[in-house]
């Protein structure tokens, strides 16, 4: 049974989405997104905790950057997160045709020769530019694809997060209990998301010459099942315009470790992180679990 005073947040916790959606629904993309970046603006000025975490985690992944660059960067963070959470409260009035006109794609070609194989897809990303946009774009296509994500710890507001990623074709999975229902979904020849950019003490992997606590997931079913990985981002680069970025399929089944594996994937992050540094969550604590075992 939950306290009084949690059951008071939970509740405030849902008129505040409830709220903010009403708000943001009622604006266009560039409206919704400008707004959220301003919040964006106001949590750098009062989150001194994330705010550290990030210019910490900056200054360990690009130790070559001015203190002020690292600066700068971890302002535009919380300016991009602010505007993807204002894209995403105002989801649930966009049409297909307003998301699929907003984006370009780059590196199709990928996708043509992983889809070819004949097999399910695992499409391997990351808490990088709008994946929420992402995956709603490729429901909006005609296409299904299933998605892994972590719960929010209030089971309302988690009801109304998936409320909003609701889309015919589009399906969610909660993290950690869904690992039987992905193989059927790549025999089915479905596409499935992972994001596994954050932190895990399962092995340790090499992110920005940095050992980092890692998943192994996205390799074993890789191997488990013959499903092609494919690194896949989206990328804002404009006012409500982004770029899907396709890169080149990694397809090595069982001839290399799940490490080295997950080696490839973490430098695919790294790649489209170097060219967009504002665009990846630096709020995270990427290196903890390395840290707290001394590997640096």
């Amino acid at each position: 049974m939950i306290s009084r005073r949690k059951a008071f947040e939970r509740r405030a916790g849902a008129w505040l989405f409830a709220l903010f959606e009403r708000r943001f629904s009622r604006k266009d993309a560039i409206a919704a997104e400008e707004s959220g970046a301003r919040l964006g603006r106001l949590a750098y000025r009062l989150s001194r905790k994330h705010r550290r975490r990030a210019l910490a985690n900056l200054a360990l992944a690009m130790p070559e950057l001015e203190p002020s660059e690292r600066e700068r960067i971890a302002r535009g963070v919380f300016e991009h997160f602010g505007r993807i959470t204002g894209d995403f409260m105002r989801s649930g009035v966009r049409s297909d045709s307003e998301l699929l006109q907003s984006l370009e794609v780059v590196g199709m070609e990928h996708a043509d020769e992983a889809r070819s194989l004949g097999t399910g897809l695992l499409a391997v990303t990351g808490h990088f530019g709008n994946w929420e946009r992402m995956a709603h774009w490729f429901a909006a296509q005609g296409g299904t694809i299933t998605v892994v994500a972590r719960d929010a710890n209030d089971p309302g507001l988690n009801q109304q997060v998936q409320r909003l990623r609701n889309r015919p074709g589009f399906e969610v999975l909660s993290r950690g209990r869904s690992t039987r229902t992905l193989i059927e979904r790549l025999k089915e020849g479905a596409i499935v998301a992972l994001l596994p950019d954050q932190n895990s003490g399962e092995s340790f992997v090499p992110f920005f010459g940095k050992p980092a606590g890692t998943v192994l997931g996205p390799a074993k079913l890789h191997q488990m099942t013959g499903a092609p990985l494919l690194p896949v981002f989206c990328a804002r680069t404009g006012p409500a315009r982004y770029q899907v970025r396709v890169f080149p399929v990694i397809n090595v089944g069982k001839a290399e470790c799940a490490e080295a594996i997950m080696a490839r994937i973490n430098l695919a992050i790294e790649e489209i992180v170097r060219e967009y540094p504002d665009q990846w969550l630096w709020l995270h604590d990427r290196w903890r679990s390395a840290r707290e075992r001394g590997l640096f």
